[in-house]
């Protein structure tokens, strides 16, 4: 063991040496799956150098995820209710654990090769699966069979692509070994929703519990704990931009959703109405949402959530969750506006509390990053440029206890107060002296410049 422990940097330098040449890579249909970014006794390492990018499969998985959640939000927007809430967040949390899953082993394992493509569409399948019984999970009991036994059809097959990769390359080894034990077993919870025996309120408090668990197991298997109790000296690391990136995509094609609905079916036709406008201030909405996203806390200089320090990173993953669930049924119920005359009670708290919801988990997010700017570099400082995002949720969850606001009185005060946020952060977050109007310079032609008479 010790001489192939001994001869494996060397090979792990050979591969980064061949990933940095100029020339092309050999062809294979099945390449080594080997980790792309590892620790070494605390010290970051990378197989190459070059930046990372979303792969398009990997984007084409996220179109399929993307329209299974639009249709676990369209269930609740059908049917509003309390129940209906547990039950969309009990079959969505399920299927964000696959698609992490995927991330994850992308962000580490990425070769693009037959093998992983394969996997994806496989994946690609069994959510298809998942996605068409899960919504009729309470109501049949061959769906209930059909979702579980999709669901831990998926997280086996990744979990066992894990357990292979980890005899392919040893950098990960000691922690996707914990995983894969770990998960198996986490994945025996479910095993008594199979059971027709089992009433429906005992399955809900299963689903729970397992949930929590995996969620809970993840948060483990690659904690500084796990990492303490392997004593090994190679442990996981992410590719913090392409994570950040992944994330970034998943967020846009969420949003995408919004204005999706208010074009298919053309319900704000036909010239200018109320349903026009309707679409109009959920387009305004979905644009303000992606640019709060983006903005971040406005800082100048920051560091990012991921690697400040392993808390704020496991939060900020986590947190993408609540954000993705919550603007789901906000943006469907805000887009269906423009297919009615009227939004009933239910639909409404459906709508204010999802765009609130959402609003409150940007802000957890902002606030997650460091700000690395001097005192006195922009007008406000953090807290108080982002203080409004917590203001601005809380009275949108609580729109609805407002009985005499129409549809549209909804969802112009919602535009409303999103634009406003958006304004206020944007100016806040400029430099002390900034000035509002900036003065063009150079735009004559230089000295030397002479007009040439040439043919196109």
């Amino acid at each position: 063991m010790a001489e192939i422990t001994d001869a494996q940097p060397a090979l792990t330098q050979s591969l980064r040496t061949q990933a940095s040449a100029s020339g092309p890579k050999k062809r294979a249909l099945f390449r080594q799956p080997l980790a792309l970014q590892w620790f070494e006794n605390g010290v970051l390492k990378k197989l190459s150098n070059e930046e990372r990018q979303a792969g398009r499969f990997e984007l084409f998985l996220d179109l399929l995820y993307v329209a299974i959640l639009a249709s676990f939000a369209d269930g609740l927007a059908e049917h509003p209710s309390g129940v209906g809430v547990v039950k969309y967040i009990l079959i969505l949390a399920p299927s964000w654990h696959i698609w992490s899953d995927l991330r994850e082993l992308m962000n580490s394992f990425y070769n693009d090769d037959l093998g992983q493509r394969v996997l994806i569409l496989w994946i690609m399948a069994v959510l298809v699966v998942y996605g068409n019984n899960a919504v009729l999970v309470d109501a049949d009991l061959t769906a209930m069979r059909a979702t579980v036994g999709a669901y831990m059809t998926a997280r086996l097959t990744a979990n066992t692509a894990h357990l292979v990769y980890s005899f392919s390359s040893y950098h990960h080894r000691a922690q996707q070994r914990l995983w894969f034990v770990c998960s198996f077993f986490a994945l025996l919870i479910y095993v008594p929703l199979y059971m027709e025996s089992l009433s429906l309120r005992s399955k809900i408090a299963v689903a729970a519990v397992g949930i929590i668990v995996e969620e809970c197991l993840w948060v483990f298997c690659y904690s500084p704990i796990a990492k303490r109790i392997t004593r090994t000296k190679y442990t996981t690391a992410a590719d913090i931009g392409h994570e950040i990136d992944r994330f970034a995509a998943f967020y846009i094609i969420v949003l995408g959703e919004f204005l999706y609905a208010i074009i298919v079916g053309h319900p704000a036709a036909s010239g200018f109405n109320v349903r026009l406008l309707r679409a109009m201030w959920t387009l305004i909405i979905a644009f303000c949402f992606n640019w709060l996203y983006v903005h971040n806390d406005g800082s100048l200089q920051f560091e990012h959530a991921i690697r400040h320090n392993i808390i704020t990173a496991f939060t900020w993953v986590t947190m993408h969750l609540p954000l993705v669930a919550s603007m789901l049924v906000g943006g469907h119920v805000a887009a269906a506006s423009t297919k009615t005359e009227e939004l009933e009670g239910a639909e409404l708290w459906l709508l204010c509390g999802g765009l609130g919801i959402g609003i409150l988990c940007l802000y957890v997010i902002a606030m997650l990053h460091r700000s690395d700017d001097p005192p006195g570099t922009l007008m406000l400082s953090r807290n108080l440029r982002l203080i409004m995002r917590p203001v601005i949720g809380i009275i949108i969850i609580c729109l609805p206890l407002s009985p005499h606001l129409g549809a549209t009185a909804f969802l112009s005060i919602i535009m409303a107060l999103v634009v406003f946020c958006v304004v206020y952060e944007n100016i806040t977050s400029l430099q002390c002296g900034a000035k509002f109007w900036e003065s063009w310079e150079n735009t004559g032609y230089p000295d030397d410049y002479r007009l040439t008479d040439t043919k196109c």
